[in-house]
């Protein structure tokens, strides 16, 4: 009798339509995201005004970049693996206030060491907020549209990351630099309680887990007022695997380890190409002789070809999966490669920018939705985490990699041309991925993006 009455809650949620309550989900998601890539990438248009003021060079600011990224790293790898244990809205709250207290103390730091250190502690909280956000609204979300639902939730980090841009052009000439960093680190301190008020915590970790039979009934109700009647009551299920031990061993059992080396690449190669472009590039194109306001505007075009990229792919990598990530990528090649030989024209190297974020911004994001589908529940916030923080290390490499080039007198071309390569190699690898999960067995039409589907019927609880 039990055993007729339980509710699978992923197929439950799988025959909902996408209702008011995950939409607002979404959005809150998206808030933490914006904060986030407002964060993340502040430094990056602050950099020209900053160097200007301490009298450093371009290269130096090399490390600053890549200790707040090193942080993203280890931020990643630490609080996704904890949110399997411990849940996806501990760990959003508590990220969101670790990055908004290093923000904001970001802005009253005096010397390169100092800002180092800061950069790197608030990166621990700007790790962890990004691939818990992702897992939670994977998990409200049904099958049918879970990447495109992830990839708008993840619009907020461009549009963060791009407001960041317009927001300095704007600021800087004002109120300096550290004004940047006052308004990046209160606005995700006023956030902090309203997430507290009303964020809930993931459907699937609460019924996997076997608690709170009553809190998932009621957040099950949510997801479909006129159903919740019916789900009152009753034991609830998700049939996927209950996970003993550490969770990242599990990233590479029952055929998943060439998957994720494979996804791992996408990632490295992905953020060193992203970061060495979101750093850099304003820099660049103020030694090119922009003005720094100019160089942010330009820069910011990079995030806001990402956002165009992400609305436009998500129905895309819905149905033809890392295949569709294939092909960004390879374009991406052409568009970033574009940037360093038309940088005498304003109007066509925005233009090459623009493309550049549509297939790398819009990439990434497609990439983070796809590794949300690929991993089951127990181990989802490991397998996003650790996939963002092997990536990280590609996000440390690339801003060093451009300072080195830049004290070395590379060309803009030459320069361009190595991020380039970065492109490929991403590109490259989402191709043999495409193959290596259909090998698997991942060959549904309904579910072209999801290998869990694929794990054996005794891994299954």
């Amino acid at each position: 009798m039990v055993e007729t009455e339980a509710t699978d809650v992923a197929d439950y949620i799988d025959r909902q339509p996408v209702g008011g309550f995950q939409i607002r989900l979404l959005l809150t998601c998206a808030a933490v995201l914006f904060l986030d890539g407002f964060d993340t990438q502040a430094i990056g248009y602050v950099a020209p005004a900053l160097a200007k003021k301490w009298n450093l060079s371009r290269a130096a600011l090399g490390p600053v970049f890549s200790a707040g990224l090193f942080g993203l790293m280890i931020g990643a790898l630490i609080f996704g693996p904890l949110a399997d244990r411990i849940g996806r809205r501990k760990i959003i709250i508590f990220s969101t206030l670790a990055f908004g207290i290093g923000t904001l103390a970001t802005a009253f730091v005096n010397d390169v060491t100092a800002l180092m250190v800061i950069r790197l502690l608030t990166g621990f909280g700007l790790g962890g907020a990004m691939p818990n956000a992702v897992a939670m609204t994977s998990e409200f979300s049904p099958h049918r549209r879970r990447a495109t639902m992830v990839m708008i939730m993840f619009c907020g980090f461009s549009v963060g990351a791009a407001l960041g841009g317009l927001l300095a052009a704007a600021l800087i000439p004002h109120y300096g630099w550290r004004s940047v960093f006052v308004v990046g680190g209160v606005a995700p301190l006023l956030l902090a309680p309203f997430l507290a008020w009303r964020l809930p915590e993931s459907v699937r970790f609460l019924a996997l887990s076997g608690r709170a039979p009553a809190r998932v009934a009621e957040l099950l109700g949510r997801i479909n007022p006129d159903a919740a009647r019916a789900v009152s009551g009753r034991q609830f299920v998700v049939h996927e695997p209950r996970l003993e031990g550490l969770r990242v061993l599990h990233l590479f059992t029952d055929g998943r380890t060439l998957p994720t080396l494979l996804l791992w690449v996408v990632f490295f190669m992905s953020l060193l190409d992203l970061y060495f472009l979101a750093n850099w590039l304003p820099t660049v194109l103020n030694d090119l002789g922009a003005s720094v306001s100019a160089a942010a505007l330009i820069g910011a075009m990079l995030q806001v070809g990402g956002v165009v990229g992400t609305f436009a792919l998500g129905s895309v990598v819905d149905r033809f999966s890392f295949r569709a990530l294939a092909l960004v990528y390879f374009v991406a090649v052409f568009a970033v490669g574009a940037i360093g030989q038309l940088s005498h024209s304003v109007v066509l190297v925005t233009l090459a920018v623009f493309v550049a974020g549509f297939c790398i911004v819009g990439g990434q994001i497609a990439a983070n939705a796809l590794a949300a589908n690929f991993y089951p529940t127990a181990m989802r916030a490991t397998g996003i985490g650790w996939a963002l923080g092997i990536g990280r290390v590609g996000s440390i490499i690339g801003p060093l990699i451009a300072g080195a080039l830049m004290s070395a007198k590379w060309s803009t071309g030459e320069l361009f041309m190595t991020a380039a390569s970065a492109a490929l190699c991403a590109a490259l690898a989402a191709f043999t991925l495409s193959r290596a999960v259909r090998l698997g067995g991942d060959s549904g039409a309904s579910r072209a993006s999801s290998f869990d589907a694929t794990l054996p019927a005794a891994t299954r609880t």
